[in-house]
């Protein structure tokens, strides 16, 4: 029986999935998209101080040969040759900051990260002086007090307004990104700034630290970032493609240290032996694909046309909305970033991208602040018995309105309570809640697109509540499709990875993409019946 699975493999693929709280290596049949074998290994996040989040460099490299060490060691329990595995795709967390020495391998301090991990004490989302937008693009984006007083210098500096970034980058000045991020490396950090000045310094977002790392490091490593995860640095002009000088010399960085970019799916290099960790089962395999995680998941749902979008149901939401080969610049609050570029000869797709901050959290809130359920899957049931709200509603802004309201001083609200009111209904108020906020930034992106989305694509770990996906269509009125491999951001690293010139074993024409199939959800309700989406606001 093994011996027949072996026999109709197709070439494998490999994928890095590379997180804020663990790392995975995923490998997949590029034939089927059928996920065969992974690896899972969390990794930890230090807090030095309050606002502060920082991960270690090297136990995040560490944990990537684990994992594809361990992923190799189980599909040889299957009888999967693993000479199969043709190429290799890196997602990974966004604009966390990694500064490390070219000639010795070692990070010169941890990786700066946002935080994202509120406690009941966090401040909200920061609102730098003269800027229109706060910062979003994160399931919960809060106040890096760490480089909050960076933000306040520089906004002193911007000429005229906040226009001057985002007008090259599609973000707004915020603590969020990594340019603010390695500006505070560079002002408080003596090892950064006297390796800068031998000429020792690399800087690279969490990609471009896995890929020169892991394709010889210090004896020839690769440093090079893609498209995506540049455009998530404030330092990279998303017209042009490249560095934007003038943005290097606002913030004063030496465009010296900064990674080539590429494309979403070429090859960079190959996989080296790691013989300080005995790991090099891949050794001599491409890496050949690299997109930012929310990237990569639009990539993996396939969203490949003008008006397509997906929304990732976490702690928070993402949603990506692909604007095609044009920049979109909102006017609702959203940002504008890369979508991807897939191959250096392929044109570049935009995308508008927006952060809706409680999701799975008011799950979580409902568990742990007022014990009416004790697992997370007791929502689903609770929501059932009732199959209505009743008339309460429920407003989870626990650190304020995201887009498109932005409005930091918010706080949340359940009301519409009466006698009969129970757990019940409040849980399917919960459920609600989440489907008002996806509605409410599905509407800012139609208003900027000009085009209303036919559908929405959904995955993330939410996806699995049925009654949330049903009550999504009917609050959209359009139907919800979720795909039935639930790893999304895994599979479109490994398909730019497969799709890359010279490897060739992963089509992306839309006739070869029907192996994932899809659940789909249809409206239940008519349009003149749709929800009255405001009453939650204006309570």
């Amino acid at each position: 029986m093994a011996a027949a699975k072996k026999a109709v493999l197709g070439p494998l693929v490999g994928a890095v999935d590379q997180g804020t709280s663990s790392t995975r290596f995923l490998v997949f049949n590029s034939k089927t998209a059928e996920l065969l074998s992974h690896h899972q290994v969390e990794i930890k996040q230090e807090f030095p101080r309050e606002g502060w989040v920082e991960q270690d460099p090297k136990e995040i490299l560490h944990s990537v040969y684990e994992c594809i060490e361990k992923t190799c060691e189980k599909l040889g329990q299957l009888n999967i040759d693993i000479s199969n595995i043709k190429a290799i795709g890196v997602s990974n967390q966004r604009e966390t900051t990694v500064v490390w020495d070219k000639l010795t391998g070692e990070p010169l301090y941890n990786a700066v990260a946002a935080p994202v991990s509120p406690g009941p004490s966090d401040p909200v989302a920061v609102v730098p002086s003269g800027s229109s937008v706060p910062a979003a693009g994160a399931a919960s984006v809060w106040l890096d007090l760490r480089t909050q007083s960076t933000v306040e210098s520089l906004s002193k500096r911007i000429p005229g307004n906040n226009n001057f970034v985002k007008s090259k980058t599609g973000l707004p000045l915020s603590t969020y990104f990594s340019a603010v991020k390695l500006r505070w490396l560079l002002d408080n950090v003596r090892k950064v700034q006297k390796a800068v000045e031998e000429d020792r310094a690399l800087f690279g977002t969490v990609d471009s630290w896995l890929i020169w790392s892991l394709t010889g490091g210090a004896s020839g490593g690769v440093h090079c970032t893609d498209v995506t995860n540049a455009s998530r640095t404030m330092l990279f002009n998303i017209h042009s493609l490249e560095w934007d000088k003038e943005l290097c010399e606002f913030f004063e960085i030496p465009m010296k240290i900064l990674p080539n970019v590429r494309s979403s799916s070429e090859i960079y290099g190959l996989m080296k032996i790691s013989h300080s960790l005995k790991a090099g089962a891949l050794e001599g395999v491409p890496i050949s694909g690299c997109l930012g995680d929310q990237s990569a998941a639009l990539v993996g749902q396939m969203c490949f046309q003008d008006g397509q979008a997906k929304n990732t149901y976490g702690t928070g939401c993402f949603l990506l909305c692909n604007t095609g080969r044009k920049c979109v610049f909102s006017e609702h609050g959203l940002l504008t970033t890369v979508a991807y570029k897939l191959g250096r000869d392929k044109p570049v797709y935009y995308a508008l991208e927006g952060s809706v901050a409680i999701a799975g959290a008011v799950i979580r809130w409902l568990r742990d602040n007022l014990g009416i359920i004790k697992t997370s899957e007791e929502i689903e049931k609770l929501a059932k018995e009732v199959g209505t709200s009743y008339g309460c509603y429920f407003v989870p802004a626990f650190s304020g309105l995201y887009a498109p309201y932005w409005e930091p001083s918010a706080r949340g609200i359940i009301c519409g309570l009466t006698q009969f009111t129970n757990k019940c209904h409040i849980a399917f108020a919960a459920l609600e809640a989440v489907c008002f906020q996806t509605r409410e930034i599905l509407d800012a992106m139609n208003r900027d697109c000009g085009i209303p989305l036919s559908h929405l694509q959904v995955d993330g770990g939410m996806t699995n509540n049925k009654i949330l996906m049903q009550l999504q269509a009917d609050i959209l009125y359009i139907p919800v499709v979720k795909p039935s491999m639930p790893e999304t951001t895994a599979l479109g690293a490994a398909m730019a990875a497969g799709a890359a010139e010279g490897v060739g074993v992963w089509s992306l024409e839309p006739e070869d993409l029907s192996a994932v199939t899809m659940e789909r959800f249809e409206p239940q309700i008519n349009a003149e019946d749709s929800f009255p989406l405001q009453v939650i606001i204006k309570y």
